[in-house]
């Protein structure tokens, strides 16, 4: 039986989702614990991979298993054997062809800026202190969405077959701590969005006009974009399937 398992992470202490040697990472402590209560070795796959020090607020994985699961009792001992920056919220049986990864259709993420100095929230947005052209950084979002080919804003060396993306939404807007850079797309490239928001930063601080920006699209030469804002502002939210999720 394949069941979806839903959670959410603080990214802080780990080296992004998937696992990796000699470093701790958020699939490793999933395995475990799925492994401990099915006592039995589990194998999971993630909806994507993130990167060290990003967070995700929604994150669905996928694994198998001959046991019968109840929701609410599995989900309680799951989460007392979870280190403290990982829950679980929820877990559901799908069909043995629904895939975490590759049947998601939209990926959400949030970019987190904040503007005056904030003792509680430096592990979980960026502070930017300068002043940023809202309307400038907007003007891009037409750009992005009536584009493709994204190998500008992707990391080189990199193991995807191509670089095309379709995005659906991208818009900037206010927060009472500073900003907030929201992007939907079917699929994203490694490092995609924190580039796209140096680049962004770039233009709203009037440094890049609407022309340059489609110059650098149409460039698809990384070292053409701004630079990669730090990974502790970014936050993937949320993701669609073809079938109902919890």
């Amino acid at each position: 039986m394949r069941y979806f398992l839903r959670i959410a992470f603080n990214g802080t202490p780990f080296h992004g989702w998937q696992i990796q040697q000699n470093a701790d990472s958020v699939q490793a402590h999933i395995n475990y614990a799925l492994g401990t209560l099915l006592r039995s070795e589990v194998v999971t796959i993630g909806c994507g991979r993130t990167d060290t020090g990003v967070h995700a607020s929604r994150f669905y994985l996928h694994f198998e298993t001959e046991k019968e699961i109840e929701s609410s009792p599995f989900l309680h001992q799951l989460n007392s054997i979870l280190p403290p920056a990982i829950a679980a919220y929820a877990i559901f049986k799908v069909g043995e062809t629904d895939h975490a990864r590759f049947s998601a259709t939209q990926r959400t993420y949030h970019y987190h800026i904040y503007q005056q100095k904030n003792p509680f929230i430096g592990d979980q947005a960026w502070f930017y202190p300068h002043p940023l052209n809202l309307e400038k950084m907007n003007s891009l979002a037409p750009h992005l969405k009536a584009h493709t080919d994204f190998s500008c804003f992707s990391k080189s060396n990199t193991q995807t077959f191509t670089n095309n993306c379709k995005i659906f939404d991208a818009e900037w807007t206010k927060t009472e701590t500073g900003l907030v850079f929201r992007i939907t797309a079917d699929r994203f490239l490694r490092n995609m969005v924190r580039a796209i928001v140096g680049t962004c930063i770039e233009a709203g601080t009037g440094k890049l006009s609407e022309s340059d920006f489609q110059k650098i699209l149409e460039s698809k030469n990384r070292s053409e974009a701004g630079a990669s804002v730090p990974a502790h502002g970014l936050f993937l939210t949320d993701i669609k399937y073809p079938f109902n999720t919890i």
